[in-house]
């Protein structure tokens, strides 16, 4: 289970940069006035040209391989709620790297967010104890006098 923390907490870090790139790349293309085709057009164009939006796709892009990699390896109901520490990630990196300013409620989601994802965790490992306990009680069996 290391291994695949290990993973994630990597492809987290591919997604933060890679959202942090990409806001970074928007602001520099401008405002989006109003939705539309002719408007979505003109921001693909200038996003393909943004050095930043392209560097952003590639992170985000290797934060979808770990994220299939992790899939290869480990249940959905395990993983996909720790992928919710990509909130966590992304305000940090937006303090950091984007001068945005998180007001107390905002980090009060970020805890709980926190608090899910250690609760999920903890989950995990008492699934792998109830899944080991079988194969050590059969050989446990002859150490109990000793």
């Amino acid at each position: 289970m290391t291994k695949l923390l290990l993973i994630l907490i990597v492809g987290l870090v591919f997604e933060s940069a890679g959202v942090v790139l990409l806001k970074k790349g928007m602001n520099q293309v401008g405002t989006v006035e109003k939705i539309s085709v002719a408007e979505g057009l003109r921001v693909l164009r200038a996003g393909v040209t943004n050095s930043q939006i392209l560097l952003g796709v590639l992170f985000e892009g290797l934060f979808f391989a770990s994220l299939l990699i992790l899939m290869a390896k480990a249940d959905i109901s395990f993983l996909w709620p720790l992928t919710g520490l990509s909130f966590v990630f992304a305000t940090v990196a937006a303090i950091l790297f984007l001068q945005e300013r998180v007001s107390l409620l905002r980090w009060a989601g970020v805890v709980l967010i926190m608090v899910g994802a250690a609760l999920i965790s903890y989950s995990q490992h008492q699934k792998d104890k109830e899944q080991a306990a079988p194969l050590s009680s059969s050989t446990a069996g002859s150490n109990r006098l000793q």
